[in-house]
């Protein structure tokens, strides 16, 4: 039996963000990466004899990765940190710490931290949510790789029958 795959990892792909990650007992300093995404789908090939339309896979990573572009992400279900509004700002506690950000330069993500391997997570949920309203039916199996810095990365694979 044949298996296909395809593969998008654009120069494009890339979005520069500042995090911090919390740790059972500290917290690293605030700091950025440039981030570069990467997305492999698997499946069954279409009328077209593809697995997916490169066009519309790229607009769909660049779309995605935009949306946090030049922004501070922040998690939402992570315990060790309390995050309020505070006017047009979001507010961030962590045992001593205390960081306030404009509104319009936050993503606040539904994932426990900022990791390269939540950041996959994140985007590979919200890939298999589009690709689903597009008809990905065939598919059979999708991975999202973040880098953080060259040849550090987080992957998140899901094969659609989980």
């Amino acid at each position: 039996m044949r298996e296909y795959k395809i593969v998008v990892e654009k120069d494009y792909l890339v979005f520069c963000c500042g995090h911090f990650i919390t740790y059972s007992e500290t917290c690293e300093a605030l700091h950025g990466h440039n981030y570069r995404a990467r997305v492999e789908l698997e499946g069954g090939l279409d009328e077209n004899w593809e697995v997916w339309d490169f066009v519309s896979l790229k607009k769909l990573m660049r779309r995605l990765v935009d949306e946090m572009d030049h922004r501070m992400l922040l998690p939402l279900q992570n315990p060790a940190l309390t995050l309020s509004e505070e006017g047009d700002g979001i507010q961030v506690l962590y045992k001593d710490r205390r960081y306030l950000f404009p509104k319009r330069d936050v993503v606040l993500l539904p994932i426990p931290n900022t990791t390269a391997e939540m950041l996959a997570t994140y985007l590979l949920g919200r890939v298999k949510d589009e690709l689903k309203k597009l008809g990905g039916g065939r598919l059979s199996a999708l991975a999202v790789e973040v880098e953080e810095s060259f040849g550090q990365s987080g992957w998140c694979r899901q094969r659609f029958d989980d």
